[in-house]
C-alpha cells in the first residue's frame, strides 16, 4: 500500500493569506511542502488559482467546501475544482442551525451528505467531511459521526478524520482510521499541548506513529497538516516546525 502524502490546509496560515495571497502560498511552497488543501481563494478565479499552483509546483490535495456552496452553484463549484485538479471537496462541519446535534440531525445530515457525494461521484469528485469534537458526542444510541458514516454510502461520503478533534472526543484517532477503513481518505495531522490546546505536529501527546501505521494500512491519501489556533510562534513558523518533525520520521 502505497503511503499517503503530506500537505498543509490554507486555514492554518489565515491571516498571512488575507494579507498576501500568492506571497503566503510562495513562501508555503519554499518551505517543501508538495501540495496545499484551500479554504477559499482569495477572490481568485480557477485560471489564476491554476496558474499560481503551476508556477510553484503545488498539488491541490483538496479544499474545504461548504455544503450550502456545493448546494447554491453546484455545477460552478464542479467546474472550478477540475480546473485546479482538486479531487477532493470536503464539507468542513455542519451547521448546527440545519442540522440539530441530535440523532434526527445526524440523519438528515447523512442523508444529505450522501446525495451530495453522488452527485459529485458522477462527476468524477469526491467528497469528505471533516470532524470537530461535537460528532463523537451521543446522539442516541450512536455518536454522531457513526451516523453520518453508517447512514451514508461509503462510495459517496469519505472521511478527512481530524485527530485532534477526535481526542477531543473521547476517541483514539487511529483505531477510529481503523474503523473507517478504505473511506479515510484524508488525516488532518495537529498535535495536542499538555493543557488541551492546539500544538505543532511532533510536539504534543498525539501518537502520530499509531496513526501513520493506521493510515498506511486503510489506504489513507493525504496526511493534511492544519493548526486551528498558532499560540507558541506565528503561523508559518508553526507550519515549519511540524514540516520539520515530519522531515525527522520520514515522512516528508
Amino acid at each position: 500500500m502505497a503511503r499517503g502524502r503530506v500537505a498543509l490546509q490554507m486555514y492554518t496560515v489565515r491571516d498571512d493569506q488575507a494579507r498576501d495571497f500568492r506571497g503566503t502560498f510562495r513562501q508555503v511552497a519554499a518551505m517543501g511542502y508538495p501540495a496545499v488543501e484551500f479554504a477559499g481563494f482569495g477572490g481568485l478565479g480557477a485560471e489564476e488559482v491554476q496558474a499560481l499552483l503551476g508556477e510553484l509546483r503545488l498539488e491541490a490535495a483538496g479544499t474545504h467546501t461548504g455544503l450550502e456552496a456545493l448546494e447554491r452553484d453546484f455545477e460552478g463549484q464542479v467546474r472550478f475544482h477540475h480546473a485546479i485538479g482538486a479531487r477532493n471537496v470536503t464539507v468542513p462541519s455542519i451547521p448546527g442551525n440545519r442540522y440539530p446535534r441530535n440523532e434526527e440531525g445526524f440523519l438528515r445530515a447523512a442523508r444529505d451528505l450522501d446525495a451530495m457525494g453522488r452527485r459529485l461521484a458522477a462527476e468524477g469528485l469526491c467528497l469528505a467531511y471533516h470532524n470537530h469534537d461535537f460528532e463523537f458526542f451521543r446522539a442516541g444510541a450512536r455518536s454522531g459521526l457513526d451516523i453520518l458514516y453508517e447512514e451514508s454510502d461509503p462510495a459517496h461520503l469519505h472521511a478527512e478524520l481530524d485527530v485532534f478533534w477526535a481526542k477531543k472526543g473521547g476517541v483514539e484517532p487511529a483505531e477510529y482510521i481503523r474503523k473507517l477503513g478504505s473511506r479515510c481518505t484524508l488525516v488532518h495531522i495537529k498535535d495536542m499541548g499538555a493543557d488541551g490546546s492546539f500544538a505543532e505536529v511532533g510536539t504534543g501527546s498525539i501518537d502520530f506513529q499509531a496513526i501513520f501505521g493506521a493510515g498506511d494500512d486503510v489506504g489513507t491519501e493525504w496526511y493534511i497538516v492544519e493548526q486551528d489556533v498558532c499560540r507558541q510562534r506565528p503561523p508559518l513558523e508553526a507550519v515549519r516546525v511540524s514540516l520539520d518533525n515530519l522531515r525527522k520520521w520520514g515522512r516528508a
